[in-house]
């Protein structure tokens, strides 16, 4: 997620000196690009879910001890 975090501090650079643009080389724009596509497709998979809760069971024995 480095160009999103580039991404974001150049925003905030230019906002603090006032500026109205942000200029990012083709290159940087790429890989923003794609990050967010990869965001996007993760979230997709977790929201796309069947609806079923997915049932986790958990056994935890104590040995010897008593």
């Amino acid at each position: 997620m480095i160009h999103i975090k580039q991404f974001l501090e150049r925003v905030s650079l230019q906002e603090s000196k006032n500026n109205k643009t942000v200029v990012i080389t083709l290159d940087d724009a790429r890989g923003l690009r794609d990050e967010i596509s990869k965001l996007m497709a993760d979230y997709y998979k977790l929201s796309s879910s069947d609806g079923k809760d997915e049932v986790i069971k958990v056994e935890i024995t104590g040995g010897s001890f008593k």
